[in-house]
């Protein structure tokens, strides 16, 4: 596509939008960027940006502002059912989000991950595998790193290992993985894409454009994601933690194993790794899957994640105070990722919990807490409709505790904990509201923790 002097308009002033506006400058571009928040500065938007010239939309999209508009890029943060959206489709334009903008400016292969959870972790391990081996690896998207800032760096020998969020899927249009995975399909982001059916949709859109030559791994212990690989184009790999395959990779007896159709051979023990848990040994299968496809000899594969210590945010250790363990799972933003936090602890614990309202249920969370949790410490939006749930599965009255901020959380988790106890921060919600994002989140609880 010729860049040069075509108007575009970006969507989101953000970290996406940003970086988005950036690279349409560098291509000779003319971005505009918009963003329906009357309040924000102009000027801080614009310090952001190496083009002070970018013209800058801020609250009610004007109507003569379309003339000459020929794309419009999505921000992920932004609804694409929104009525401004609805006009751009109308006037005819194009809209792609910043993924489809990377992926036609950047090079190289492309190795991407989606599902609810395990996005992080099984993005960070599988770009660790290719930089102990590849000598030229982008870990974007998702994670936090803009995809639209690595792009023009890219040569036809890189390889970008991207983590994509349904807000991105819904706004591709070419964008083509060599190897694709699908962790998992829960309830998440409802208030976005309304219901389950259109959820999976849109999570499904990452093998849309792959080919026969391609491989998508999926997990084969969800009904969604067994069924849609049944008729998919791409090869299809499924792994399991709870079951040995005829074809694929598993977990079993302390053991991760792949399997061929014909022989099985044992990839790695898990005692040799140091992360823990069987969602993390899913994490290492979807990564691993990836890797061999992908060409990486398997001796380089399981050296790196028998060295491979997690990520931030991620059921993160803080520290001991007073005999008491903190555990950062900021990242547990749903649900089904705060079940796989309350489930690594292994000692009594007083658990925070609480945040955006993504209209998500709770029932299923607070029955795994399987007699753990001490003390519910609730916060933000959502803790009267979880102090609900937790009541109607027999969690005690007295055993809740509603608090105003995280800092108020900790101090009073500080208090009512005792030698042995665990404090872990696992929300099962989204920071926004309080905290522009979940790493701050994880970055303020772990301040409040050491300032005990």
């Amino acid at each position: 596509m010729e860049w040069a002097g075509k108007k575009v308009l970006v969507f989101g002033s953000g970290k996406s939008g940003i970086g988005a506006a950036a690279l349409l400058s560098k291509l000779g571009a003319e971005p505009v960027i918009y963003d329906g928040n009357e309040k924000l500065n102009p000027a801080a938007i614009l310090e952001k940006l190496e083009n002070k010239d970018t013209k800058i939309i801020l609250g009610e999209f004007p109507e003569e502002e379309l003339a000459g508009l020929e794309l419009v890029i999505m921000s992920p943060g932004v609804p694409c059912d929104l009525p401004v959206v609805d006009r751009f489709r109308a006037a005819g334009l194009p809209i792609w989000g910043e993924v489809e903008l990377a992926y036609q400016i950047g090079k190289g292969r492309v190795l991407a991950i989606t599902g609810t959870n395990g996005k992080t972790t099984t993005t960070s391990l599988l770009g660790e595998i290719m930089k102990d081996y590849c000598p030229e690896v982008y870990v974007v998207g998702n994670i936090g790193n803009p995809y639209t800032d690595a792009a023009p760096l890219m040569t036809e020998q890189a390889v970008t290992v991207a983590e994509i969020s349904s807000f991105q899927l819904e706004t591709t249009e070419s964008f083509h993985p060599e190897a694709s995975c699908i962790t998992n399909i829960t309830e998440d982001h409802l208030n976005r894409h309304h219901t389950m059916e259109e959820y999976i949709r849109v999570k499904e859109l990452i093998t849309a454009n792959q080919t026969e030559e391609d491989v998508c791994v999926l997990n084969y212990e969800d009904p969604v994601l067994r069924e849609f690989g049944r008729d998919l184009r791409p090869k299809v790999v499924y792994f399991s933690s709870l079951r040995a395959l005829d074809q694929g990779i598993y977990y079993q007896n302390g053991e991760i194993c792949i399997a061929d159709g014909e022989k099985t051979e044992v990839l790695v023990k898990t005692d040799d790794l140091q992360l823990l848990g069987l969602h993390n040994y899913e994490n290492i299968m979807c990564a691993a899957a990836m890797a061999l496809h992908a060409g990486v000899p398997k001796e380089s594969v399981v050296k790196t994640i028998c060295g491979f210590k997690g990520v931030a945010h991620r059921i993160e250790y803080v520290g001991e105070k007073k005999g008491v363990k903190y555990y950062n799972d900021s990242k547990g933003t749903n649900p089904d990722a705060a079940i796989k936090g309350i489930q690594a602890m292994n000692r009594p614990t007083l658990l925070i919990g609480g945040g955006y309202d993504k209209q998500s249920t709770y029932e299923e969370w607070i029955n795994a807490f399987d007699g753990k949790v001490r003390y519910l410490v609730l916060i933000g939006q959502t803790r009267e409709k979880i102090a609900e749930a937790a009541l109607g599965c027999g969690f005690p009255k007295e055993k809740i505790l509603f608090c105003e901020n995280l800092e108020e959380a900790v101090r009073s988790c500080a208090e009512l904990a005792v030698e042995g106890d665990a404090v872990l921060l696992s929300p099962a919600c989204a920071s926004w509201g309080q905290f522009d994002n979940y790493e701050q989140r994880g970055d303020m609880f772990r301040e409040y923790v050491r300032g005990l």
